[in-house]
């Protein structure tokens, strides 16, 4: 198990150096970078103090140097926990995804958590009364789920809150409570508002996941040790939560280890955009689309690490649950 662990911490260094590289190279080949932009932008409204300030961060991060110059002296301090300087808000890059970080952690949780707690038992149900009523009308929304996009739906859900109901639903927080220290009533505002967002995120999950857990517990149905504990008198109940549940799950947790670590940062970006949330999904966006080369690169790089703590707790988590798993 140690050599195991060892063995998958060196290839998931090797593998961030690797992407940390080519994402740098591929934010970097537009021609220019933010700070020819904002020079441009000063420059057209006659502000010309900047210049000075723009020189000093140049200099500071290397941006007139070649390109492996740059890449060398953000990586090294990045390894340090200094992951640059945001040029669009004039703000450390670890400052920013801070700020945003605990709510995109606790958006990504309760999606999750709605998530499991519809699917799981509407999975098991249908999977339990095939091509029953039950079955029929769960495995229809579930489809219906799987067709309707996220963005869509966020759409529907503000022009209906807004125009209809006169509610706001923009954001985590109402406007009075945006930039308030925190307090009880702040938490509760925030809870008011988090399940809009979590919800609409769960139902594409949601469908999906009945899905899988529906195919995957007929499977384990005709296995031959689900026969031998029917055989031994064992009750409904038994059979299906403690055995064929138990197989029948596998898929879910890989499915947790390469999508729930890695959408802590970058789960449902479109919903996050329509919605206006102050998460790191826009934040992400918008450095991509200004070449805002060291907020990107760092949120990749978080990313692709994530997602490599994901599978390394995946595959540990389906040895513990499943005897037939062998990690050699």
């Amino acid at each position: 198990m140690g050599a195991f662990i060892i063995r998958r911490v060196f290839y998931a260094i090797i593998m961030l150096f690797v992407v940390s590289f080519v994402s740098f190279v591929i934010i970097s080949l537009p021609a220019g970078d933010f700070l020819d932009q904002k020079i441009a932008e000063l420059e057209a409204r006659g502000d010309r103090s900047a210049s000075q300030r723009v020189d000093d961060y140049r200099e500071r991060y290397g941006l007139d140097q070649p390109l492996l110059t740059q890449y060398w002296l953000w990586i090294s301090n990045f390894v340090q926990g200094d992951f640059g300087l945001s040029f669009e808000y004039d703000r450390p890059v670890r400052e920013l995804i801070g700020q945003r970080l605990t709510l995109s952690i606790l958006l990504s949780l309760t999606t999750l958590t709605f998530t499991w707690a519809i699917a799981i038992p509407l999975g098991v149900y249908s999977a339990v009364n095939q091509y029953s009523l039950g079955d029929q009308i769960i495995t229809t929304i579930a489809f219906i789920g799987i067709g309707i996009p996220g963005f869509l739906l966020a759409l529907i859900v503000l022009y209906v809150a807004i125009v209809i109901l006169n509610q706001d639903v923009v954001g985590l927080f109402s406007q009075q409570f945006k930039d308030a220290p925190w307090s009880l009533a702040k938490v509760w505002d925030l809870m008011k508002h988090l399940w809009v967002p979590a919800l609409i995120g769960a139902v594409t999950g949601t469908a999906g996941t009945i899905r899988i857990m529906r195919g995957n517990l007929l499977d384990t149905f005709g296995q031959a040790f689900i026969e031998s504990a029917r055989a031994r008198g064992l009750k409904q109940r038994t059979v299906v939560w403690r055995h064929a549940v138990r197989m029948a799950i596998t898929p879910l947790i890989i499915i947790l280890g390469t999508e729930a670590f890695p959408g802590i940062l970058a789960g449902n970006i479109l919903v996050e955009v329509v919605l206006g949330l102050p998460t790191i999904g826009p934040l992400y966006i918008q450095a991509l689309t200004t070449q805002d080369m060291y907020m990107a690169g760092t949120v990749l790089v978080l990313i692709v690490f994530l997602l490599l703590v994901g599978n390394l707790v995946t595959d540990l988590v389906l040895a513990w649950i499943d005897p037939r798993v062998r990690l050699e």
